[in-house]
């Protein structure tokens, strides 16, 4: 039996809770305006200066500081964190805790005064080069929270109008297309101003000539001291000269270097320890010391002093390393404006403007103006704007900056054609489709610049060491200060404070900054001699590793141009004849195969005959008349147009040969077929020796191109290849480079056109044929100047013997610091009544740097070709 309460029960109760709630919610109102409980036990705060999880885990600590702080959850996108209190805490006392710190709070609903910012590029963002975060972005430019490194700007990946400017008066500028207001004249893009990262390599340029002028002087006085009589002291003493050299540090120190010291404090501050930690330290730690031994040389022992009575100051040393350092910064500036140099060059494909019809009227438009639907007219010569159809006409189109072959595609209407591509002889109308972002050309891009930040950096070997090294010299200082101030001889202050300063000073990083850029700097240098060009040590260092190989067809491992092979008699002329009324006819065609001919001709020492008539037929071929003989030089559909039989006979010698994935025009005389072209893409004379070479070495090779099954596999057996993948768009070469490096393969990718740019991006270590594209060139690590497919056999030992180099000059670089750091801190004072005064330490930290050098150039004589 179910129980049912009465309908007036119900009511009853509801009307009990209604009340009891109504009594609560009144008490709980009185003890508010007490004090009892707080109005809101949940507050949401906005907190400014959070770059990175780093700084959202010091926010972290800083609230968790309060005592009445229940919980915090910081959410570091939205830079907002809600707080949940045991009691109200006003936001004035919330703000006590940030005080001093890189952080602020703020209301949600508080107009935050934003900070002088560094100059930004409109809509840019930001990434660190040693992807510290992974592909975390910055909305500002600055300096990598993690490691101290400049942020760069991410590279656009559409082309825009911008501003138009009239070639005859520069003073008129207009946001669109048009005519000059004062003299008519059609308006021109306007050039853009420099990027962000031109900027600050220009800034840094700036900074290095001055601290390259400043200290050049203070390291000839320093140097100076070497001389047996040195003539300096004729014009003033020492103690003159050391305060020139003091004078002359001031504007390298805090002028030019002074980031590196921020830099340095900013490091130690958020505890994210670096090569600038090392650097501000060592460096700043010897100019210091120098100030003070120039100001207070009395408060030194004589130990620690010339024979004229003058502390010995290291002024020299410190401004040099500074300036070193700041070379070194000043060339990765360098590269990282080229880093993007692909992603332009491919933004040149695409025209500034574009001819719009529009109520049957031509109009030139910026090309961001175009919109989907509207009909274009491409001109003979001219770029194609967006992707589409064409509507009227035909043409010969060049996709070889897409799609990487260098045959010509015969176009009619309904065809479609791709952004970036070239226009053949004769124009046609199209309608637009895609547009922006939307086309196969800003695809490209995209996959581009997305493959070029998501590849993961390598940690280098010196940066291993100095994640450990950086905090133990740091920790061995400090307890080297301790143990001399407490059991150290009179003066014990003075004791503890320049063995603490020699600890540091034989620990800078001079010899483990050249260890890697030495080994590098002459590596590359011999590369280059044997014709393999290196942008960078992480290529290096991935090459000797590699296990995969995937590789183009066009222009990597063939030539990447047409070329006759033979000329085919099937009637009574002779091949010398055939190729001579062949070119003839091609002469005057602008068609690549029709180049080939011509050249075949020429190589063959053919003359050329007059011609009459010509006429080149879109998709088919050339028409023309010579000795009153009607030539016909094309493919079968102009045979048919031509109403020219080809026999059962002539077909299937055709077919045999197109079976091995050649071009075969016909050549006809007056209606009768008499020869047959072979036309084909030669492959080069190395290419089956090197990929030898490589499955020897254990590399896998794949081949993997755009042409067509039967060429992509007559080629394959050419070069005994069994793995190869055909009619290959740039996405399918991106993912097959993504599925071998999820596979745990370590992947490189050579190749020449930009269809394969995203995956020369994207790849462990990207190699480009020299005699390709420029974007696939800056989209790769390696550059292969004679497109010599060996040259990449001469990049893996050359990765061997410079990563080996690399090993032994580290060994040089901290074996001294090794030695040297216990001496420094007195280790053998008890025993043998042993200092190691700063200036031998900068002798030992010197002599490292010497060993580095010369061990570096070593490299020069290393024989790489096998």
């Amino acid at each position: 039996m179910i129980f049912e309460p009465k309908k007036d029960t119900v009511i009853r109760i509801k009307c009990s809770i209604k009340l009891i709630s109504l009594i609560m919610s009144l008490k709980l109102r009185r003890l508010k305006t007490k004090g009892f409980v707080p109005e809101k036990m949940k507050h949401t705060y906005k907190i400014s200066g959070m770059t990175c999880n780093g700084c959202k885990s010091h926010v972290q600590e800083k609230f968790e500081e309060h005592q009445d702080i229940q919980e915090v959850a910081i959410d570091l996108d939205s830079g907002k964190a809600e707080v949940t209190f045991k009691k109200h805490v006003p936001i004035e006392e919330l703000k006590q805790l940030f005080k001093g710190s890189n952080y602020m709070i703020h209301a949600e609903d508080e107009e935050v005064e934003a900070k002088e910012k560094p100059i930004a590029e409109e809509g840019a963002k930001y990434y660190c080069p040693m992807q510290c975060e992974g592909d975390k972005m910055y909305d500002e430019p600055g300096d990598c929270p993690v490691c101290g490194m400049a942020l760069v700007p991410e590279a656009k990946t559409t082309s825009t109008g911008g501003k138009f400017t009239c070639p005859m008066h520069p003073e008129v500028v207009k946001d669109k297309m048009g005519s000059c207001p004062k003299c008519g004249m059609d308006l021109v893009p306007l050039e853009t101003n420099e990027s962000a990262e031109e900027k600050q390599y220009k800034a840094l340029l700036n900074k290095f000539w001055w601290a390259l002028g400043f200290t050049l002087p203070i390291f000839l006085i320093a140097m100076s001291d070497m001389l047996k009589s040195n003539p300096l002291y004729t014009v003033m003493d020492q103690i003159y000269w050391n305060w020139v050299q003091f004078g002359l540090s001031i504007p390298v120190v805090f002028y030019a270097t002074w980031m590196f010291f921020k830099r340095a404090y900013n490091s130690i501050r958020m505890w994210n320890l670096n090569m600038f930690t090392l650097i501000g330290i060592g460096s700043g730690a010897a100019w210091l010391f120098s100030v003070g031994a120039l100001l207070f040389p009395s408060v030194f022992p004589e130990d620690f002093k010339t024979a004229s009575g003058n502390v010995h100051v290291y002024f020299e040393a410190a401004t040099v390393i500074l300036t070193l350092v700041l070379l070194g910064q000043l060339l990765e500036a360098k590269a990282h404006s080229k880093t993007n140099n692909a992603v332009k060059e491919l933004l040149k494909l695409a025209p500034n403007e574009a001819i719009r019809i529009k109520d049957g009227q031509e109009e030139k438009i910026a090309i961001d103006d175009i919109q989907v639907g509207d009909l274009l007219r491409v001109k003979p010569g001219d770029k194609i704007p967006v992707d589409g159809k064409i509507q009227e006409g035909e043409s010969s189109i060049d996709e070889s900056m897409i799609t990487g072959e260098p045959i010509p595609v015969d176009k009619s209407e309904g065809d479609e054609v791709t952004s970036g591509t070239i226009n053949g002889n004769q124009s046609f109308v199209m309608k637009a489709e895609k547009v922006g972002s939307d086309t196969l050309l800003s695809q490209i891009i995209h996959m581009v610049n997305d493959a070029s930040r998501s590849r993961a950096p390598i940690q280098k070997l010196a940066d291993k060491i100095s994640s450990y090294f950086v905090p133990i010299v740091i920790l061995v200082s400090v307890i080297t200060f301790i143990i001399w101030y407490l059991f150290g001889p009179t003066p014990q202050l003075v004791f503890a404070f320049v063995n603490a300063i020699a600890v540091l000073i034989i620990a800078c990083p001079c010899a483990l900054g050249l260890a890697t850029p030495m080994s590098i700097m002459v590596g590359v240098g011999k590369g280059a001699q044997e014709g393999v060009l290196i942008k960078n040590a992480e290529s290096l260092e991935k090459m000797n590793k590699v296990d995969v190989l995937i590789i183009d067809k066009t222009g990597t491992v063939t030539e990447g141009k047409p070329s006759v092979e033979e000329i085919i008699a099937v009637s009574d002329y002779n091949e010398e004849t055939l190729a001579q009324w062949a070119a003839s006819a091609n002469s005057q065609s602008e068609h690549p195969l029709a180049s080939a001919t011509v050249e075949f001709a020429d190589r063959q020492d053919v003359k050329l005959k007059d011609v009459t008539d010509f006429n080149a037929i879109t998709g088919k071929g050339v028409a023309a008349k010579i000795d009153n003989k009607v030539i016909l030089v094309g493919n079968e559909k102009l045979m048919k147009s031509k109403s020219v039989e080809v026999s059962a006979e002539v077909t299937e010698r055709a077919n045999k040969v197109k079976s091995q994935g050649k071009t075969v025009p016909y050549i006809a005389i007056d209606g009768s077929i008499v020869g047959l072209i072979v036309i084909s893409d030669a492959i080069k004379t190395t290419s089956k020796k090197a990929i030898q070479e490589l499955r020897d070495r254990g590399v896998e090779v794949i081949m993997m191109t755009g042409d067509n099954e039967h060429t992509a596999k007559a080629v394959a057996e050419a070069i005994d290849l069994d793995q190869f993948e055909a009619d290959c768009l740039p996405e399918d070469k991106l993912n097959k480079v993504k599925a071998l490096q999820e596979a745990g393969k370590i992947v490189a990718m050579a190749g020449d056109g930009i269809n394969d740019a995203p995956a020369l991006a994207l790849a462990n270590v990207g190699i480009s044929m020299g005699t390709g594209t420029d974007v696939a060139i800056e989209s790769s690590e390696i550059t292969l100047v004679k497109g010599d497919l060996h040259g990449i056999v001469k990049a893996r030992v050359l990765s061997h013997k410079v990563m080996q180099n690399i090993k032994q000059n580290l060994f040089f670089a901290l074996g001294y610091n090794t030695i040297g750091i216990p001496i420094a801190a007195g280790l053998l004072y008890p025993v043998f009544d042993l200092l190691l005064s700063p200036m031998i330490a900068a002798l030992a930290m010197s002599f490292s740097s010497v060993s580095v050098i010369a061990n570096a150039l070593r490299l020069r004589t290393q024989d790489i070709s096998k």
